[in-house]
């Protein structure tokens, strides 16, 4: 079986599915839409930090409590809280599901995926297009927190989804995404300290000009922390969700 859920944020002790579906097993797959908080404490390449040796210590034990918790797969889109899979030492790359997915050995259950890439989940193919602009960044910085300057799709990433969509004639079941297009921007959600005018919304843009041309089935995000559906005329469904664990279509 395949499940899809939303932020995580480091915790996964109530990674949780309905009663009925009984408990995970090897074989299952849980897809967590970014920010699984996984690689917020990491060892980057190239990185000069003193507190190296504390934030690999913090990301080993998560990774062995997920382990404890979850007996699945994870697989986990990017998000604006944690850092690029690509970047960080120690990870290795394989093919999984007909696209390329980052891991450690160590923890092979544990998986993330690269944006751009389409992988097959049940004969269906999904495009993953993660990070997204943190409007804690300011305070992060401030407070010594992690932040990571690469959150958001560069434009070499954006060119290679849109090759990779061109190339599949802009048809494609389903995109995993952490935030969403423009257009479907969960407004009644955002913070009202927060003045949006200063938000960058420069990738939910671009993802509206992606939505609005690619023929698609599903389209399912996190990053906002809560739950809607959005079923359009046409049957296209649009999926935005938290905390709760849903069966992937």
């Amino acid at each position: 079986m395949i499940y899809i859920t939303g932020d995580r944020h480091g915790d996964f002790t109530d990674l949780k599915v309905d009663s009925m579906c009984g408990k995970y097993t090897e074989k299952d797959i849980i897809i967590i839409l970014g920010d699984a908080g996984i690689n917020y404490y990491v060892k980057r390449k190239r990185n000069v930090e003193e507190n190296l040796l504390q934030e690999e210590k913090k990301c080993r034990k998560l990774k062995e409590d997920i382990q404890s918790v979850v007996n699945a797969t994870l697989f986990c889109v990017h998000g604006n809280h944690e850092a690029r899979p690509e970047c960080i030492e120690g990870y290795q790359k394989k093919k999984w599901h007909g696209g390329t997915v980052y891991y450690q050995k160590e923890y092979p259950n544990i998986l993330f995926a690269k944006d751009g890439e389409v992988y097959d989940f049940n004969g269906k193919k999904y495009i993953v297009i993660g990070g997204a602009y943190s409007i804690d960044k300011t305070y992060r910085l401030l407070c010594g927190y992690n932040w990571f300057k690469d959150e958001q799709p560069s434009d070499a990433i954006k060119k290679k989804v849109e090759a990779r969509l061109e190339k599949e004639k802009w048809k494609m079941h389903g995109v995993l995404s952490h935030t969403c297009p423009y257009q479907y921007e969960p407004k009644e959600l955002f913070l009202k300290e927060v003045d949006q005018d200063k938000v960058d919304k420069s990738t939910e843009k671009w993802l509206d000009i992606i939505e609005k041309k690619l023929d698609y089935q599903v389209w399912c995000f996190g990053h906002y922390h809560g739950e809607k559906t959005i079923i359009q005329e046409d049957g296209r469904f649009i999926q935005m969700l938290y905390q709760y664990v849903d069966i992937l279509e």
